[in-house]
């Protein structure tokens, strides 16, 4: 063991320096003088003993003064240290606890995440995600959707249209060709006569408050005085042989109103090459009505209506037509969730809250989400019951 220094004389409890006492006691002198010899000590450099001796003795002499340097055994540098650590302690305690909690809630449901980054493709994405449009007559119906019930707020809860487009978006024009005589310009021209008759008839806020939709009566060739003369008896004096419900959707606006500003559509068109020097399109739509009634009631339901149209539009250098106007060679419809044998020319959804109104149904059970299937225009099978809303 190496000479212990000589001590300076130091200041007796009754001295002026009596603040600067030292409170290092032999052993660890004694400790510290072995670790700087043998060079094992990691806070010390390895050095020869001369210089431990050396370092040992000028430490001694500045604690004599006073003059340790802070940092070296306790003092401000090391209380300094210790709270900067124990801030950011503190500072994890603060965020740690409440990342600690979003993990978790994550982890039980990372849907919460926008954009499923974590590639889970978990139900809740998928049954929110708009369908891509239809661009095929579909194989089976729509899957059964998760059993929730309609509110204001989400009032396609628990359908098969939450995923479907919101009114106009979900009525897709294919890129028209040109058919037989008719230059493509035609037939883009009775595409678009196609939609804006659907759109009149069918989503126009007007037309479903009961108002005369004139634009979709506007499209159509005025040679056909039948039917023409057909729909404005039905839509000034409806009755069971006049009835407006077969080529427009309306509501009793004293009895139900639409929940929001949205109607969802699914379906599709196509084209080809008509019989007499035409273009023959082909509609096949699905319109899902939220409705609420308007006595104060927040129960919804929802009234679904399928619209499968026929029309062409002629070269007029060929027959006598009026150009630009389409002629409509077929209309059927399929409703569902609307009062039998009622024939005032409104929907009347039927609520659960409300005794049924109209004649009990007395046709088959049909599921009015499943477009794979023909429409069934046998009026003797009568007015059926639906499988859901």
């Amino acid at each position: 063991m190496a000479d212990r220094p000589s001590e300076e004389p130091r200041p007796s409890p009754g001295d002026p320096g009596e603040g600067h006492s030292s409170s290092i006691p032999d052993e660890a002198w004694e400790k510290f003088v072995r670790d700087s010899e043998r060079g094992i000590s990691g806070s010390a450099p390895k050095e020869p003993s001369a210089r431990a001796r050396m370092v040992t003795e000028r430490l001694r002499q500045q604690e004599a003064r006073g003059e340790v340097p802070e940092g070296w055994r306790t003092g401000p540098a090391w209380q300094e240290r210790e709270g900067r650590a124990a801030r950011r302690r503190r500072l994890w305690a603060i965020i740690g606890v409440p990342v600690t909690i979003a993990v978790v809630v994550v982890a039980l449901k990372p849907s919460l995440l926008p954009g499923d980054p974590f590639g889970t493709g978990g139900s809740e994405t998928a049954a929110t995600s708009q369908l891509p449009a239809e661009t095929a007559a579909p194989t089976a119906p729509p899957s059964a959707a998760d059993p929730e019930t309609p509110t204001l707020d989400r009032p396609f809860a628990g359908s098969p249209a939450l995923r479907w487009a919101d009114g106009e978006a979900g009525i897709v024009l294919p890129k028209a060709t040109p058919v037989g005589t008719l230059s493509e310009a035609q037939v883009e021209q009775a595409l678009r006569q196609t939609r804006k008759l659907l759109v009149d008839a069918n989503l126009d806020p007007a037309t479903l408050r009961g108002e005369r939709p004139e634009t979709a009566l506007g499209v159509i060739e005025p040679r056909q005085t039948d039917l023409l003369g057909f729909l404005n008896t039905a839509l000034r004096t409806p009755d069971e042989k006049h009835d407006p419900l077969t080529m427009f959707s309306r509501l009793d606006p004293a009895e139900t109103r639409l929940v929001g500003d949205v109607v969802k559509t699914r379906g599709r068109m196509t084209f080809k090459a008509g019989e007499h020097a035409s273009v023959a399109v082909h509609a096949d739509y699905t319109f899902v009505y939220p409705v609420v009634r308007t006595d104060g009631s927040t129960e919804v339901t929802r009234t679904i209506v399928r619209r499968v149209l026929d029309v062409e539009l002629s070269d007029p250098t060929k027959y006598q037509v009026t150009p630009g106007k389409i002629t409509v060679l077929r209309h059927d419809q399929e409703i569902g969730n609307s009062a039998c044998d009622v024939y005032d020319g409104y929907l009347h959804p039927e609520f659960s809250t409300t005794e049924p109104t109209g004649a009990p149904p007395s046709g088959p059970t049909t599921d009015p989400y499943d477009r794979s299937q023909e429409i069934d225009v046998d009026p003797e099978e009568g007015c059926g019951a639906v499988s859901r809303v």
